[in-house]
């Protein structure tokens, strides 16, 4: 199966063309940047047109509006995964959002804790703790500042991948332990230049 990552397009889905072709496209979230309802309408009709088989998306921490949203209306092959999965083809893809009010909470610490085991493609917005998660602290350095309590529920998974976004700096792709990571953030870290979006097999 070949799979499409993208992630943080923060408003600037429409200056993405030419895609690559591929079975699934993923979205690991942060389509919006100040996380209002227009800006996720506008995300969600270019991602429904979009022309590949299966698309899956998240929401990240600044898609705010979608909060507790009960979205109707997605054709069969647009999956909104919330703490919820689904199997493509006999491979199973489970998606944990990252919403402020969960993370400032224990639900995020429930959320994590709450992915099933049999997940072959895990996606999150956050990184796990140590893997492609290093930014620029308030005083220069470099910090981690992905989820330690993630890192510890994938040290008890046998995933295939692990996509997510949320740390601009460190877009790339990582084989590491037999599995797949894939930071698919399209806007660098200073917001002015897309990355090439992440294609993977698995």
């Amino acid at each position: 199966m070949k799979i499409l990552h993208i992630s943080d397009t923060h408003g600037c889905h429409h200056r993405l063309k030419n895609l690559p072709t591929a079975d699934v496209l993923v979205h690991s979230g942060d389509f919006t940047m100040t996380g209002s309802e227009k800006e996720a309408l506008d995300f969600l009709e270019w991602f429904c047109d979009l022309s590949y088989r299966h698309k899956i998306f998240i929401c990240g921490n600044h898609d705010e509006c979608m909060y507790g949203a009960d979205i109707d209306g997605l054709d069969a092959n647009v999956h909104y995964l919330c703490n919820s999965g689904i199997e493509i083809d006999g491979v199973k893809f489970y998606g944990v959002p990252m919403f402020m009010g969960d993370c400032a909470t224990s639900r995020q610490s429930d959320n994590y804790a709450n992915i099933p085991a049999s997940t072959d493609v895990l996606i999150t917005h956050s990184p796990a703790y140590g893997i492609l998660d290093l930014d620029d602290g308030i005083s220069g350095e470099f910090i981690n500042y992905g989820s330690e309590e993630l890192l510890n529920r994938l040290s008890a998974l046998n995933i295939r991948a692990h996509l997510f976004g949320h740390i601009h700096r460190q877009h790339r792709i990582l084989n590491q332990d037999g599995a797949i990571y894939s930071n698919g953030a399209i806007m660098n870290e200073d917001y002015t230049q897309l990355n090439t979006p992440n294609l993977i097999d698995i």
